[in-house]
């Protein structure tokens, strides 16, 4: 088997960039991580975690923006809880919040005390408080490639919330070798990651 191909999915549907060949891939993508037993995520995100604490370990001063883990994507808490934990001046771990289908992301501080509610996905996110611009992006994939772009869900919030951010923050995919693909035929609209973190390493795209 070709490097970055799986089980159920084919290089035609890698190759087409149509809705419905998106659809599908992003589908068989998302249930080959589903897939993995619940030891297997937890290792696998302990080792995502400790790839960031080493290797960005300025981000424990910066205000950082994460995805709170559904579908088992990585678990980023315990090192957002790392760097609050240091109590360096500027760090604030941030959560993304939907305005609306259409609109751009807009982020509010969080910390274990913070209360929550569920938005209309039914993903926890701060209930209130000011919107602050994140200077640190840590972005789950459901796939990348090389070239360092991404697919995620398909409601595109991230692709509108990018280019509005200035300055832009650093974009820091994070995912697991599962997710690999040769290339996802990126769109006009697809905004690239600056770099990408798996259990595997560190990796900057090849562009």
């Amino acid at each position: 088997m070709a490097a970055g191909m799986m089980p159920g999915i084919t290089a035609e549907s890698l190759a087409s960039s149509s809705f419905a060949g998106r659809r599908a891939l992003r589908r068989a993508l998302l249930e080959r991580r589903l897939a993995l037993p619940n030891d297997e995520w937890e290792r696998l995100s302990a080792i995502v975690c400790t790839r960031l604490r080493d290797g960005f370990r300025r981000f424990s001063g910066m205000r950082v923006a994460f995805c709170w883990p559904v579908n088992k994507e990585p678990d980023l808490r315990p090192v957002i809880a790392q760097w609050a934990s240091e109590q360096h001046p500027g760090f604030t771990a941030l959560l993304p919040v939907v305005i609306d289908e259409s609109s751009a992301l807009r982020f509010r501080a969080w910390s274990p005390a913070t209360p929550m509610r569920a938005d209309r996905h039914g993903i926890p996110t701060p209930a209130s408080g000011d919107f602050l611009v994140p200077q640190a992006l840590l972005l789950p994939v459901n796939g990348f490639d090389a070239a360092g772009y991404r697919i995620g869900y398909g409601g595109g919030y991230f692709d509108r919330t990018l280019p509005g951010l200035a300055p832009r923050p650093l974009v820091v995919g994070v995912g697991f070798e599962v997710a690999r693909l040769d290339s996802i035929r990126p769109e006009a609209h697809d905004q690239p990651l600056d770099v990408m973190v798996t259990e595997a390493g560190i990796f900057r795209p090849s562009r």
